[in-house]
């Protein structure tokens, strides 16, 4: 149970994290720029958008900008690849694998929240590329001017949270009896101790 609770919110936070694609993590009212792409239109006409998507890392304006989106990417595969292995986990046969997900799969979550946080920390210094000063009129490292925060880069840091949070909740719970550590997976092994008996 336990085991397929964890699957369905590791598979909803990487789709979630799809949204954080978009182009809207700042803006302006005639232009919005993220990692991987940056949009304009006409002032009062935001139905006409002329976007473009940075396809290569020479394409992006700077090298915060480039530092950022191989973190981020780096953050969203490794999301991806421990959503995948849960599935396989949950779906497989039980006497597959005993500990199912016990050590891999938290880790991977602890590491794919992690380099996210650093690619969103890296990520508003390119504020200062050329580009973003052009659009955000005069903006700096870490200082938007006219540049806004958007849902994109809000929603891009509340799933590299609830990636943390889930890492957390995989962590194998752990017990000392007697000096020994017992690992207890929390939906394929029980343990019953017995007192001892003095003959």
């Amino acid at each position: 149970m336990v085991g397929g609770v964890w699957t369905a919110l590791g598979l909803s936070l990487t789709c979630l994290s799809a949204l954080s694609i978009s182009p809207a993590w700042f803006q302006t009212p005639t232009f919005s720029f993220s990692v991987l792409t940056y949009c304009s239109w006409p002032l009062g006409n935001s139905w006409n958008q002329s976007c473009t998507i940075f396809w290569s890392l020479e394409d992006m304006p700077d090298a915060a900008w480039r530092v950022s989106a191989l973190m981020l990417l780096g953050g969203w595969l490794l999301l991806a690849s421990s959503a995948v292995l849960l599935l396989s986990w949950s779906l497989g046969p039980k006497g597959l694998c005993p500990r199912r997900g016990s050590g891999l799969v938290p880790g991977m979550q602890a590491a794919a929240a992690t380099i996210t946080t650093v690619g969103l920390l890296v990520f508003p210094a390119s504020l200062a590329s050329p580009l973003t000063k052009g659009a955000c009129k005069s903006s700096s490292m870490y200082h938007g001017e006219k540049c806004q925060f958007s849902w994109g880069y809000v929603t891009a840091i509340l799933n590299t949270i609830l990636a943390g949070l889930l890492s957390i909740i995989g962590w194998p719970c752990m017990t000392k009896v007697q000096g020994r550590a017992i690992f207890f997976s929390r939906d394929t092994e029980r343990i019953t101790l017995m007192p001892e008996t003095i003959k």
